[in-house]
């Protein structure tokens, strides 16, 4: 049986912060504040925890440290357990770990707040559709097609940012928009990308434009940094629920926390909790 103290570690090795010298600052942070790690998982090499692997081993707390995608797949597989899931900044945008712990939380911020008792369980506001639940954000459009073209950068394939970036501009400026249709906010010609972040009070919808050269540029820019707001756009809303379709009829590519999925023309988008405990820091939350 673990004791109250221990933890089972999930990492991912292509997250973007899982290097071995992060992952030997949170043992070393761990054994500081008194944390046995009684089993660490790298994923894909290993299968992700199931409820029935931590129960059986007595384990009440998982400390998860990858991107939001894995992040994702991991929280929503084991929604129903009883217990508690520490999310740590292990990806590169780590866009779940600050609306957990703050913007500014380091690791060690995250670990000692939660050895000093600081942490609380909560089961945040998510954005839910048939393709899944969104912990942190979901982006609805052809610019989901940028995507594909970080991939290639991350794996260093310069063929494929090459042909990528071409058709992603192609996305963001072609025929295919994705527009809101209830309510009806917004241009009734749509968008190249709208995005969904779940919050406390609701869905923020924000619709993300490209006209002309210089608003191409800057927003084929942010969307290839993942910066979105930094590219023009427009606040269509704060809603508890939205239905998006796109203009010409052809399927609503979508991203749910970085990882692509689809969807047919015409969806609904809404507001639900997540299904397991998760654990906050921040004093704001």
């Amino acid at each position: 049986m673990a004791s109250d103290n221990s933890i089972w570690l999930l990492t991912n090795a292509r997250s973007g912060s899982n290097s071995a010298q992060a992952i030997g600052l949170i043992e070393e942070q761990c054994d500081r504040h008194g944390f046995c790690i009684e089993r660490k998982i790298c994923f894909p090499d290993e299968d992700l925890p199931t409820a029935a692997d931590l129960d059986r081993a007595g384990t009440t707390r998982l400390a998860i440290f990858t991107g939001d995608g894995t992040l994702n797949a991991a929280i929503t597989s084991l929604y129903g357990w009883g217990g508690a899931i520490a999310v740590l900044p292990g990806g590169t945008m780590n866009l779940l770990s600050k609306r957990l712990h703050g913007v500014d939380a380091s690791l060690e911020d995250i670990i000692a707040r939660m050895a000093s008792g600081a942490a609380k369980r909560v089961r945040p506001q998510i954005t839910r559709c048939a393709a899944g639940d969104a912990l942190a954000g979901l982006l609805v459009g052809p610019g989901t097609s940028w995507a594909g073209v970080r991939e290639s950068m991350r794996d260093f394939d310069i063929a494929g940012i090459a042909e990528g970036t071409s058709e992603a501009i192609a996305d963001i400026t072609g025929e295919s928009m994705v527009r809101c249709l209830e309510p009806d906010r917004g241009r009734s010609e749509g968008y190249p990308l709208i995005e969904l972040s779940p919050g406390h009070r609701g869905m923020h919808v924000d619709a993300f434009h490209a006209e002309g050269t210089g608003e191409v540029l800057s927003q084929s820019l942010a969307l290839l940094k993942r910066n979105f707001r930094e590219g023009p756009h427009t606040r269509l809303g704060l809603l508890d629920e939205v239905t998006l379709e796109t203009v010409d009829g052809s399927p609503l590519p979508i991203l749910i926390d970085g990882e692509p999925a689809e969807l047919g023309s015409r969806a609904q988008f809404t507001m639900a909790s997540c299904e397991v405990d998760l654990l906050a820091t921040h004093h704001g939350y």
